[in-house]
């Protein structure tokens, strides 16, 4: 299965919404993460899980990087890495 960017950012809002117990939609490519949707450590592993169940995304804490959770598109990028690194393997 090969996602892009918008499968990515969809899946994002969704993930997002269950974790923040509200309708997020609408999410741009410059929305900052933490400082836009509020996000602390707490909500954005439970984030990363809900990607996990719906991607298929398997993220090592090991390579978590802050810039990686900057903005949506550092996230989406971070997101498409790990998911065409574990296709190639």
């Amino acid at each position: 299965m090969s996602l892009n960017r918008t499968d990515v950012t969809a899946a994002m809002e969704t993930a997002l919404s269950k974790v923040l117990d509200r309708p997020v939609t609408g999410l741009s490519g410059q929305t900052r993460l933490f400082d836009d949707l509020h996000l602390d450590s707490t909500t954005m592993l439970e984030m990363l899980m809900e990607l996990e169940d719906s991607l298929g995304l398997e993220v090592d804490p090991e390579e978590l990087e802050a810039d990686d959770f900057e903005t949506v598109d550092t996230f989406t990028d971070f997101a498409l890495a790990q998911l065409e690194t574990r296709n190639a393997a």
